[in-house]
């Protein structure tokens, strides 16, 4: 198996992964949805850590080698974070989602310098929103953002053009797509759910993909 398929296996196996288009969940938008993720189940599972954490280090070596330090989001990239940068002898720190209202009221933890090469580690992708704000706050601070790399990522069209517009690429371990592959092969789903979650996909708010053709 590629190691989109390995990890799609890992998180249905894990139950990181509800897929269930039959009683949808309810996102905190609002918006339903046949999907749920939670990532932080990776982290309990020794030997599917041990996969996201060597596809996250392989993801920087070959798309962005001459990285210098990552950056966890808060609070659920964090941990990748750190444990990748073990992997890879680089340094880690991490974003808040906002600054510190005490101390020295920062908002980004640990040491970074100027004009450093900055990775930004994110667990789940859906519309970009929460990555793209650590994106800027980096820059912000004078960091050179290479990019980000990331567990899963619901590859949906307002996800990628955030990050067009940003001018910022993310590489993801897994997607929608290969996820919605394996869980038909693994009898997760019947075949004709992937039709139903592909609309979703390509269009969250438009609910006609809960009516069976």
């Amino acid at each position: 198996m590629n190691t989109e398929s390995i990890i799609a296996h890992d998180l249905l196996s894990i139950q990181a992964v509800f897929l269930r288009p039959d009683e949808p969940f309810t996102w905190a938008s609002g918006i339903k949805s046949p999907i749920y993720c939670d990532n932080r189940l990776t982290l309990s599972d020794v030997q599917v850590r041990e996969d996201v954490e060597n596809g996250l280090a392989e993801l920087i070596r070959t798309c962005y080698h001459d990285a210098e330090i990552l950056m966890g989001t808060s609070t659920a990239g964090i941990a990748h974070a750190a444990i990748t940068a073990t992997k890879l002898n680089l340094p880690m720190g991490y974003v808040r989602s906002g600054a510190k209202d005490h101390g020295r009221g920062n908002q980004i933890e640990g040491r970074l310098e100027k004009g450093q090469k900055v990775v930004v580690v994110e667990d789940l992708i859906s519309t970009a929103g929460s990555c793209l704000e650590v994106v800027d706050v980096l820059r912000e601070a004078g960091a050179e953002v290479l990019g980000i790399v990331s567990i899963f990522t619901y590859n949906m069209r307002k996800a990628a053009d955030r990050l067009a517009a940003a001018q910022v690429t993310n590489h993801s371990l897994c997607n929608l797509d290969a996820l919605i592959d394996v869980a038909v092969q693994e009898n997760y789903i019947r075949p004709e759910d992937k039709e139903r979650l592909l609309r979703f996909r390509d269009n969250p708010q438009d609910e006609s993909w809960m009516r069976k053709q």
